[in-house]
């Protein structure tokens, strides 16, 4: 098992490559697409899932690849991992999703520090981001129960399709919205926006840790002894 310090770089290194890729796919997404912004949402989409494929698979068996404090905070409530950890985690992630921000700036050479002017304001940004989370829960605590092996697809494939689902493109992560408040770019949102998304993100978690705790709480179907019932 590795040590808490091992753990803490993972989600840390984890969060901040995931950030690089969302912020600096968008960049390169909006550069290239000549204005249309299909086609950048297009690219910053396919990126954005397919690096979490990667990043879980890579740092899943050594942290779990949380990257997201409401991912680590439901882990938390089902006692699978301690507060004090939970915190250290939760610190280690808005401090990577920074980093990472920062990193994709330098990459396109842009000014390192900035503050986002892209408004993504009003109830159903907010509901939007509460559904993208609690789909999220889903998708991870559904895939512990029944296919473990399967949560690194799952979890690209589901935030690849929230991005176009989902009127807010799926942010579903506290320290993501954080830190993509300090991006200027496609992927920005700003400050002033942030307290919105992450009340919906919080209320989507809650949601689905109540639902799902309850639902998967139960035996899988055995297609087995189904067929010999008929």
């Amino acid at each position: 098992m590795a040590s808490l310090s091992r753990n803490l770089a993972s989600e840390a290194l984890g969060t901040a490559l995931l950030l690089a890729i969302v912020v600096g796919s968008g960049i390169m997404g909006e550069t290239l697409a000549g204005g249309n912004a299909a086609i950048a949402l297009l690219g910053n989409t396919l990126a954005t899932g397919a690096g979490l494929v990667v990043l879980i698979t890579v740092f899943g068996p050594i942290s779990g690849a949380h990257f997201n404090p409401l991912v680590t905070l439901a882990f938390a409530a089902r006692r699978e991992i301690g507060a004090a950890q939970a915190l250290g985690y939760i610190v280690a992630q808005v401090s990577g999703a920074v980093a990472g921000v920062l990193s994709a700036h330098a990459m396109f050479g842009q000014t390192v520090w900035q503050v986002s002017y892209k408004l993504r304001d009003g109830p159903a940004l907010i509901f939007a981001e509460g559904v993208a989370t609690f789909g999220l829960i889903a998708t991870i605590f559904g895939c512990l129960r029944f296919r473990p092996g399967f949560i690194p697809v799952a979890v690209g494939l589901y935030i690849t399709s929230a991005y176009w689902f989902t009127a807010s493109t799926s942010f579903a992560n506290p320290a993501v919205t954080l830190a993509r408040s300090l991006s200027d770019s496609f992927a920005g949102i700003a400050p002033h926006s942030v307290p919105g998304f992450i009340v919906g993100q919080c209320l989507g978690a809650l949601a689905g840790v109540v639902v799902f705790g309850w639902l998967l709480d139960t035996p899988p179907i055995n297609p087995q002894s189904t067929e010999a019932e008929t």
